[in-house]
């Protein structure tokens, strides 16, 4: 894949932290995974992967537990979650343009032309991901998985 120059775009801890939970929210309630298979199944470099759960587990989506019946669980807060929350649990709050953070005022807001442009964006952006739940994407993917006849 062709690297983009965009800086519009997910980091690879939110790609990552996305991918397992929408992974692990396919597992039954209650079943664990271990991370090399966690790394397998989401394509995600195993060292990589376990800081992403590190900060999942942090924001009490994920659960961990070592020793033989260890491994990974997604919590009910983990499959309840929407991708905004799962990407700022990786990144923190999502902002399209520096002069829409979070208790920042931009300077210009009143005269530049762009500004409100930036806040529609956001907010069509915050709503894509507000209206999609872990579980929402687990379902798709279960639904995908099934119609392609693959299995876990």
């Amino acid at each position: 894949m062709a690297q983009s120059s965009s800086s519009m775009q997910l980091t690879r801890a939110a790609d990552y932290a996305v991918r397992v939970t929408v992974h692990l929210a396919t597992l039954p309630a209650n079943e664990r995974t271990v991370l090399p298979e966690l790394a397998r199944a989401t394509g995600v470099p195993a060292t990589f992967l376990s800081k992403v759960l590190q900060k999942l587990r942090d924001c009490g989506f994920v659960t961990s537990r070592r020793g033989q019946a260890g491994g990974f669980e997604l919590l009910a807060a983990g499959r309840a979650a929407t991708i905004t929350q799962i990407i700022e649990a990786m990144d923190g709050p999502i902002c399209l343009n520096l002069c829409l953070a979070h208790g920042e005022s931009c300077n210009r807001k009143h005269f530049c032309p762009a500004h409100p442009v930036w806040i529609d964006a956001q907010k069509a952006m915050l709503g894509v991901l507000n209206n999609f739940t872990v579980t929402d994407l687990a379902i798709k993917a279960a639904m995908q998985n099934g119609a392609n006849g693959r299995s876990r």
